[in-house]
């Protein structure tokens, strides 16, 4: 006999409606301006071209010091457009959207949350850090660990535009390497990280939240509970942001060597590559021209494979970012297997690219 917690009934009538509406209309004019026009228009530049651009880490100055605020400038111009809608989304999504619509999607522990968390993410095309957001406000929301960690990874990793830029720009082949590699990271890791972190079927804290929302609502007006769950989110992720991509375009200097012809397929460099790779942080899409330009110099398609899942994939400031939203056991179990899916997509690209 099933004895999970029952979920109450979703508010019915038209004015339920209103505002999950308003935050879809919300979701798509902001992707639409930062994400999909933008990518509409650099598709046919990469199939014209067979290039996206030149590499972000291309030509790093000597010092530590002027490599962190190179990288950091050029890294928050290409992406600040996305981080603020990602802030914007994520605290959104805590006062328009239904706590208890979170729930019946997202809320169980599962396969069919987790699909649904991967499915839910492909239109949005952020990078790890910029969905962070997004992620920390679901969350809040009591959302799965597992459905919140499948829309965290697949938003940079099953990216649809990413994919139709790495077919043209690398080959068709590393796109589907890619996709087939990408859905089990997405899949596998998240219900893995859901295991360790022993929920209940549907936690109880979230059928406590959601019986008392509606008082809540009602001492607070929607502006000021929105304005305090955007300075909460902000606070909370965007300080300790900015400071470990200063740290990472620092490191940068000695994280990635100099490619020549004897790095070919080395399993020391795949492992290695795998392991900077999920440390690291890129905007969207920039592991493509980065393994571009570093298979020209000589690097094998073990490694670059290695690369092109685990740059994108998640990085240390979108760990750093979502410290209060898992636990740190969690967290560690999404790092190591990531590197390790890193590792065993470097070995199949050597063996079959």
């Amino acid at each position: 006999m099933n004895t999970s917690p029952s979920l109450p009934p979703a508010s019915r009538g038209a004015s339920a409606w209103i505002k999950p509406a308003v935050f879809l209309l919300i979701a798509a004019i902001g992707l639409y301006y930062v994400k999909w026009s933008p990518y509409y228009l650099k598709s046919f530049v990469a199939a014209d071209k067979h290039s996206i651009g030149s590499s972000i880490l291309a030509n790093a100055p000597a010092s530590p010091w002027s490599a962190a605020l190179e990288y950091a400038g050029v890294y928050f111009l290409a992406i600040w457009k996305a981080a603020v809608l990602g802030v914007l989304l994520g605290s959104l999504v805590q006062v328009l959207v239904p706590r208890d619509w979170l729930l019946r999607v997202f809320g169980r522990a599962g396969l069919g949350s987790t699909i649904r968390g991967g499915l839910f993410a492909l239109p949005g095309m952020m990078c790890s850090c910029c969905a962070a957001p997004v992620v920390a406000g679901m969350r809040r929301q009591q959302v799965s660990v597992g459905a919140a960690l499948a829309f965290w990874i697949a938003n940079p990793v099953l990216n649809p535009a990413t994919l139709v830029f790495m077919g043209f720009v690398l080959g068709w082949h590393f796109a589907a390497l890619r996709l087939v590699a990408g859905v089990l990271l997405v899949v596998g890791v998240s219900l893995i990280a859901q295991r360790i972190s022993q929920p209940e079927a549907l936690p109880q804290a979230a059928l406590d939240a959601v019986s008392t929302v509606e008082e809540s609502e009602q001492q607070h007006g929607f502006l000021a509970r929105w304005l305090q769950k955007m300075w909460q989110l902000f606070w909370s992720t965007v300080p300790i942001y900015i400071v470990a991509v200063l740290a990472l375009g620092a490191a940068r200097v000695w994280l990635f060597p100099q490619v020549d012809a004897a790095i070919g397929n080395s399993l020391f460099w795949i492992v290695g590559l795998a392991v900077i790779g999920t440390l690291f942080v890129i905007p969207t899409a920039a592991e493509i021209p980065i393994v571009q330009s570093m298979m020209t110099l000589g690097l094998g398609a073990g490694p670059a494979v290695a690369l092109l899942m685990t740059l994108p994939s998640i990085s240390l400031p979108s760990l750093l970012m979502l410290r209060k939203s898992f636990t740190p056991k969690v967290l560690a179990t999404v790092t190591l297997l990531t590197m390790l899916v890193g590792v065993l997509s470097g070995l199949v690209g050597a063996a079959l690219l």
